[in-house]
C-alpha cells in the first residue's frame, strides 16, 4: 500500500510545463485518480484483516521503495520514465505479495493484488510506455516490467 500511495503523490505533485502541458496534466490526474482508488481498496483490505495503514504522506514517503523525484522541473520523457520505474517497483512487490497471500491461503488479498493492483499497474505501464516513446519521438513500442530499462541497455538509476 505504501508504494501505491507514494506513486499517487508523485503523479499529482509532478510539475508539468511546455507544449504538452495539458496532455500530461490530464494524464497524470487520471493516473493519480486510478492509483488513489487502488490505495483505498488496499487500505480497506488491510483494515478488514485487522491491520493498520499509513495515512499521512510524510509517513508513507519515509517507508516507500519508490525514489523521490528531484526538486524542480524535469523534461516530459524523464517524468514519464520516472513514473514507469515506480510502476515497475509496484508490480514487482505486488507479485511477491500475491504469491505470499496465495501460499498462506488468503484468497481475498491475492485476488485484490492480482485482479486489481497488478492488472491496473500493468495497464498503466503499457500506456505510459507508449507515451514515453512518443515523447522521445522514438518508434512506438510498449515498455513493460522486463523491457522498459533492461532491454534498452539503460540502468533505471542512471536514467532517473
Amino acid at each position: 500500500m505504501k508504494m501505491l500511495d507514494a506513486d499517487a503523490i508523485m503523479a499529482r505533485a509532478t510539475p508539468v510545463a511546455g507544449a504538452t502541458f495539458m496532455q500530461l496534466h490530464l494524464l497524470f490526474d487520471k493516473h493519480a485518480g486510478e492509483q488513489t482508488e487502488l490505495v483505498d481498496a488496499l487500505a480497506e483490505r488491510i483494515q478488514t484483516l485487522g491491520g493498520v495503514c499509513l495515512a499521512m504522506a510524510p509517513d508513507v514517503a519515509e517507508t516507500t521503495l519508490i525514489p523521490r523525484p528531484p526538486k524542480g522541473r524535469e523534461e516530459a520523457p524523464i517524468q514519464i520514465a520516472r513514473l514507469l520505474h515506480a510502476h515497475e517497483i509496484v508490480i514487482k512487490e505486488a507479485r511477491a505479495m500475491a504469491r505470499r497471500a496465495a501460499e498462506s491461503g488468503d484468497d481475498g488479498t491475492n485476488d485484490l493484488l492480482v485482479s486489481d493492483l497488478i492488472r491496473q499497474n500493468e495497464q498503466q505501464t503499457w500506456f505510459l510506455g507508449f507515451g514515453l516513446a512518443a515523447a522521445k519521438n522514438a518508434p512506438r513500442q510498449p515498455y513493460t516490467l522486463t523491457t522498459s530499462f533492461v532491454s534498452h541497455g539503460r540502468d533505471p538509476v542512471g536514467v532517473l
